[in-house]
């Protein structure tokens, strides 16, 4: 084995270059240890270590911030600047590979010198060479700022010992640093050359690339200077016909803009060519102002612009608590949709915008409920009122064939906004119509399908247009009337009414604070529980809380205009009594429901959609030929539950002790009062049919007891909805007794737990057990005058 060579010499540390064997080249050196190596070197054999730092911003490299191997070299000649720096002229000789560093005022190490390996295959050697020298030629023609004199390409050219060209070259490149130090330290000659090879052909396919891109933005800008020419001359014509400089600079404007706004490809397309018709225009033209307009639009709504969203799901929660009091069910399913959108969107999974149906009474916080969503997410807010719109046009927008054309109400609320990310609110959706003019249901289609929004297309825009990332909420007090294929679309979430606590709740800690504010009363006003409970029952019939709150406004309003006329002192106190003077009479009953047991009425439960409501039903029978009259502004479904009803009866008059006969000698008369309100539905059946019952027997109905429930002809009960509703209802009339179809029970899990503590519920699937638990045993007869005793008679 030959001996291996070990020197210990001084290092020098070299930054951003690397210097291989068989190159003399010139270093700066400033650095003071660097300075105190190089004079070492002097002052011995002038023998040194050059090796490069891995990192060029260390000042003071220490031996694990340098490459293991470098290259042994000679100091030719020293030079101090006028600045200090020395100017240092190296030799390089060999490959060196540091062993071992040694303790010094400056680096110094223990270096193996590597000899060159004998060549393995002295034929691919030669092969190489050539490659290389021609490879590096046309390197030296393409590069663009790499110039050899003359002395260094010969020297190139007229190399033949592989080992030497493959450091010349590697020398001479504009490599990278670790590229070059890789080269370094590759030890067999051959792998060395085609390291090298590669390299030169990379660089020669980007500098072919390099060629082809340059030539193509060579014919661009000979195309932009040819526009740019004609453009200044018909600037010149222009301004030799008189005026038309301020429309061409508005061109270059629009121009600039719609370059700038990031539109998708293909708008921009449409944007560009439109404003090259719009060149073509006379700026006073009708056309050329409608032109204008349509660039307009295109160029104020957003395209990319969005607000930073926040998704935190307790973020929301204190958001929702702050400003809804109950509410429970809603704002869990809330959380929900907005806990998968959280998720989904750390695991950069983006979904499509959920879209919501809120569905409930007037008042309960529908609105405000879309408000406060947007708001816990830090999104823009934006509301439609969709209620009476029977125009297509009025979403889908009108076509530009028409004169004052303009984009439709979601495409206005886009540019409204500003962003591509606001939370829209379409309130009213159930007060959709239409006529010969379209349908605007047909036309939300597209607008609330998250498989279609991506690409809605307004009428006016006539390019598609991206509503994915808009987070869609829509209110109704009624499913009924909304179309299935719309309401497919949507998630439904029910907001029931509230009950008398959560109404005393909203009042105290939400809307009197807020009117005591308003009317400039802070500490000097304050109302009682008991007056705002006689406010909910006397004052106001609603599920929500919107009359409530004036009532409350009516109650502040007063009480500043007394504090004007009279000021006092303290705080003012307004209780349950003194309301007539502030609210004027009751206009409601709090208790509307007949306690005593009558004959011939029924107490049932309505579901409306602004609550649910008690239903009296009252029925006679007089001596007639058998007709049935209904009356009360029923509906169809209403009549025919009467027909059923009375069929079941017929049926069934045994069993009831019904009179013989009774369909063709008595007259029935079925009535529901309150005429001007429109009643329907199938749930007041089991109601008719005790009220009738008890006017063809004579024997009294218990008016304690509220029923609903759907007759079937054999006496079945089935199931009703708006059970959350009715039991409401029942409960804020002070009926404490309810009887519902057995399959409705599941649904009591709805109902607020403060409520069902106080209701004693009967489940019933046959009328029979209805007629049985509601119907008394019939009065006795009122005495006759000639029966009761006379005074005095008697033993």
């Amino acid at each position: 084995m030959k001996d291996v060579l070990r020197l210990e010499l001084p290092v020098l540390p070299l930054r951003n270059t690397v210097i291989l064997p068989h190159t003399t080249t010139g270093v700066d050196v400033g650095r003071p240890k660097s300075k105190r190596a190089v004079e070492e070197a002097l002052n011995a054999d002038r023998y040194i270590f050059l090796v490069t730092q891995k990192d060029p911003e260390v000042d003071d490299p220490t031996p694990e911030d340098l490459f293991a191997v470098g290259t042994l070299a000679v100091v030719k000649q020293a030079m101090r600047l006028p600045d200090g720096t020395l100017q240092v002229m190296v030799e390089a000789r060999n490959r060196a590979r540091l062993v071992s560093y040694v303790a010094a005022p400056y680096l110094r190490a223990v270096g193996e010198v590597l000899s060159e390996p004998p060549l393995q295959d002295p034929s691919l050697a030669r092969v190489l060479v050539n490659e290389v020298q021609e490879a590096f030629e046309r390197y030296l023609q393409n590069h663009k700022t790499l110039r050899l004199d003359r002395y260094q390409q010969e020297a190139v050219k007229s190399t033949l010992d592989p080992a030497i060209l493959a450091d010349l070259v590697t020398h001479h490149a504009t490599w990278s640093l670790e590229e070059k130090q890789e080269i370094l330290e590759t030890p067999e000659v051959e792998e060395r050359l085609k390291k090298v090879l590669a390299l030169l052909l990379r660089d020669l396919e980007r500098f072919e690339l390099d060629k082809k891109i340059a030539a193509r933005v060579k014919e661009q800008m000979d195309q932009n200077q040819r526009e740019y020419y004609l453009r200044e001359q018909m600037k010149a014509i222009q301004k030799e016909l008189g005026g038309g400089e301020d429309f061409l600079s508005e061109i270059e404007e629009l121009r600039e803009r719609i370059e700038k706004k990031g539109m998708p490809e293909g708008v921009k397309e449409k944007a560009l060519k439109e404003l090259k018709r719009l060149e073509r225009m006379q700026p006073g033209s009708p056309e050329a102002t409608v032109s204008r307009t349509y660039l307009d639009w295109l160029l104020d709504v957003p395209w990319t612009e969005a607000d930073p969203e926040v998704l935190d799901i307790f973020v929301t929660k204190r958001v929702l608590d702050e400003d809804h009091y109950g509410l429970r069910d809603v704002k869990e399913r809330i959380l929900e949709y907005l806990a998968v959108r959280q998720l989904t969107q750390e695991k950069e999974v983006r979904g499509h915008a959920p879209i919501l149906c809120f569905v409930g009474p007037p008042g309960v916080g529908k609105t405000s409920l879309g408000k406060s969503i947007a708001r816990s997410m830090n999104r823009k807010f934006h509301r439609i009122s969709l209620g009476g719109v029977r125009d297509e046009a009025e979403i889908r927008g009108h076509r530009r064939t028409y004169i004052g054309a303009l984009p439709g109400k979601i495409i206005q609320g886009m540019k409204q906004v500003g962003v591509v990310n606001p939370v829209f609110l379409l309130d009213e959706i159930d007060k959709l119509s239409s006529d010969w003019r379209g349908d605007p249901a047909s036309a939300l289609l597209e607008v609330l399908d998250p498989e279609q929004n991506h690409t809605f297309t307004d009428h006016y825009l006539d390019v598609p247009y991206d509503l994915s990332k808009v987070f869609f909420i829509t209110t109704a007090n009624t499913l009924s009337t909304i179309p299935k294929p719309l309401l497919d679309r949507m998630e439904v979430i029910e907001i029931p009414g509230y009950t008398l606590p959560e109404k005393r709740a909203i009042a105290r800690h939400f809307r009197w604070p807020f009117q005591v504010k308003e009317a400039g009363l802070e500490g000097k006003l304050e109302v009682t529980d008991r007056a705002i409970e006689r406010i909910v029952q006397e004052y106001t019939r609603e599920a929500g809380v919107r009359n409530l709150d004036r009532e409350l406004s009516k109650v502040a309003r007063k009480a500043a205009k007394d504090y004007l006329e009279s000021p006092w002192e303290g705080v003012r106190v307004v209780d349950a009594q003194d309301l007539e003077a502030y609210l004027g009479v009751p206009k409601y009953r709090p208790d509307r429901a007949e306690k005593a047991p009558q004959v011939g009425v029924a107490q049932g439960l309505a579901w409306t959609p602004y609550g649910g409501a008690l239903l009296t039903i009252e029925a006679v029978a007089v001596p007639g030929t058998g007709k049935v009259n209904l009356t009360g502004n029923l509906g169809e479904v209403m009549k025919e539950s009467a027909h059923a009803a009375l069929t079941y009866l017929r049926a069934h008059r045994e069993e009831w002790s019904l009179p013989e006969g009774f369909h063709k000698e008595y007259d029935l008369h079925i009535h529901v009062p309150e005429g001007a309100t429109p009643k329907d539905g199938p749930s007041a059946g089991i109601t008719m049919a005790t009220a009738l019952a008890s006017a063809l027997t004579g024997r009294p109905v218990r008016m304690d007891i509220a029923m609903t429930g759907e007759i079937t002809l054999r006496g079945k009960v089935l199931a009703i909805g708006g059970v959350k509703e009715k039991l409401l209802a029942a409960h804020q009339a002070g009926i404490f007794r309810v009887v519902l179809p057995k399959e409705n029970e599941p649904e009591l899990k709805e109902v607020p737990e403060e409520i069902l503590k106080d209701l004693e519920i009967t489940f019933v699937e046959e009328v029979g057990e209805v007629l049985r638990l509601l119907l008394l045993p019939p009065s006795p007869p009122p005495v006759a005058p000639t029966d009761r005793p006379q005074p005095g008679a008697g033993a």
